[in-house]
């Protein structure tokens, strides 16, 4: 009989993955809770049904390790890649301001009919974003090193 793994047990390895039901969906959604990102970094090609986002995603996934072993907490960019893409609709998010900094909190999925639905990404505050997909595709991929997080501290929420 064997163990589970731990994160402990693993290599130090840029994330990548892929989202294809809303199981995989929550683990993305874990991993990119409180990623930050300047509203410029938000791109949507709709002559390639895709929608890409470059954040600053908190390596929640190292958060343990770097607080046992007495280490700065640490950020790195990672690539959100949304494919199947129908239409982009925004709320609460002055898109003229390019100065904006936001702050990706959750990913849900609502599913419609023959695999199609919303995916919505909630922003602090009262943002959001909702994807309409002919089909869930989301992929997140690591693209630099990890980094120390300027705050050198972990994200804080209000109960």
């Amino acid at each position: 009989m064997s163990n589970d793994a731990t994160f402990e047990d693993g290599r130090e390895a840029p994330l990548n993955l892929g989202a294809l039901d809303d199981a995989d969906l929550q683990v993305v959604s874990s991993l990119v809770q409180d990623a930050v990102f300047p509203i410029t970094e938000m791109t949507w090609r709709p002559d390639q049904r895709r929608f890409a986002l470059l954040l600053n995603r908190f390596r929640w996934e190292d958060e343990d390790a770097a607080r046992k072993r007495g280490r700065a907490f640490e950020r790195v960019q990672s690539l959100l890649v949304v494919d199947n893409v129908l239409r982009v609709a925004s709320q609460g998010i002055d898109r003229s301001d390019k100065d904006m900094i936001l702050s990706l909190m959750a990913i849900t999925f609502k599913q419609g009919e023959d695999g199609a639905g919303f995916l919505e990404l909630t922003l602090a505050g009262d943002g959001g974003l909702r994807i309409e997909v002919e089909a869930l595709e989301v992929s997140l991929k690591d693209v630099t090193r990890p980094y120390q997080a300027p705050s050198k501290s972990m994200p804080e929420h209000d109960a």
